[in-house]
């Protein structure tokens, strides 16, 4: 079982300024199939915003997403671990603030992004969670 957080996260995560709209980030999570994306103010780690923040803070207030900024539906309380912290500190941390998508940071910045998925991967590759983690992405 791997040992740390940089052994199970998806490196190099997409980071958008809190001044782009939510439609920039909607399609690069499209593009890239995923479904969080870091935020960024003045070149450090400001939020993140999800495919759920999205349609449940913009597309469900019939604002457009356009124009709308990311800075207005990003989730601003970060909680985040290090590349070296264990894959069970992570665990915890997302059972602690019940959430399913960590932003990795190192020396300020983010370098990835660690998901309840990438968790279950880790822990029992034969486990239901990780099995639908492993399929591709619907279309």
């Amino acid at each position: 079982m791997p040992k740390t957080i940089r052994d199970v996260m998806t490196p190099n995560p997409i980071a958008l300024s809190i001044t782009d709209p939510v439609k920039r980030a909607a399609i690069a999570m499209r593009d890239a199939g995923i479904g969080a994306i870091v935020v960024m103010k003045g070149g450090k780690l400001h939020g993140i915003v999800t495919d759920r923040d999205i349609v449940v803070r913009c597309v469900a207030d019939d604002a457009d997403c356009g124009q709308v900024p990311l800075a207005e539906v990003c989730s601003e309380e970060i909680t985040s671990v290090d590349p070296d912290q264990s894959v069970d500190d992570a665990m915890t941390i997302m059972r602690e603030h019940a959430v399913r998508r960590l932003p990795v940071v190192e020396d300020g910045r983010p370098v990835g992004i660690v998901s309840i998925g990438d968790l279950a991967l880790a822990g029992d590759r034969g486990s239901a969670l990780a099995g639908i983690s492993e399929a591709p992405p619907n279309r």
